[in-house]
């Protein structure tokens, strides 16, 4: 009985700690920047790569995250057709501070909000900055949890992998 009980607890707290990567982007509802319910199996790229990115508007990390990758956005799309998806895991509370976030900082990708969680849970993020990339197929192939100056250029020569069809190093 011990040892079912053993096994039974162990694959309980192993499961907690899977990885995202590998597994499709789960079905869950976020809401726009304007209120409506979207559904997170609806982020389509036409084949392209995906970069979806958690973030808060408390989290200075996160901004700085954002900020490094708008500042080589449009250059990075023009040669790989990516997407970025950015979701604040804000609560009703302070979700009011997102679009005055965007809209100070610039940011022109794609921003929706997560205040229910539900998609933040579903991807498995514990903390922000979460950052996620996606390939065309809508399969998560790599994901790094907080920022340094400089991460993003990791980030931005794994899409360009991903745009190629080539692996990541992970």
């Amino acid at each position: 009985m011990k040892n079912i009980l053993f096994f039974f607890i162990l694959t309980i707290f192993l499961s907690a700690f899977q990885k995202s990567e590998g597994m499709q982007v789960p079905d869950t509802e976020v809401k726009s920047l304007d209120g409506k319910t979207v559904k997170t199996n609806t982020w389509h790229n036409k084949g392209k790569p995906m970069v979806i990115s958690f973030w808060a508007t408390w989290c200075k990390p996160c901004k700085k995250e954002l900020d490094a990758i708008q500042a080589g956005y449009a250059e990075l799309k023009a040669k790989t057709g990516v997407k970025v998806v950015a979701v604040s895991i804000d609560d009703a509370r302070s979700a009011a501070k997102v679009l005055t976030d965007i809209k100070s900082k610039g940011w022109e990708f794609e921003v929706y909000i997560d205040d229910a969680q539900q998609f933040k849970n579903a991807m498995q993020v514990n903390n922000v900055p979460h950052t996620f990339l996606v390939d065309g197929n809508g399969k998560i192939v790599w994901s790094h949890n907080s920022y340094a100056e400089g991460d993003e250029k990791v980030l931005f020569e794994n899409v360009r992998k991903v745009a190629k069809g080539e692996k990541i190093d992970h």
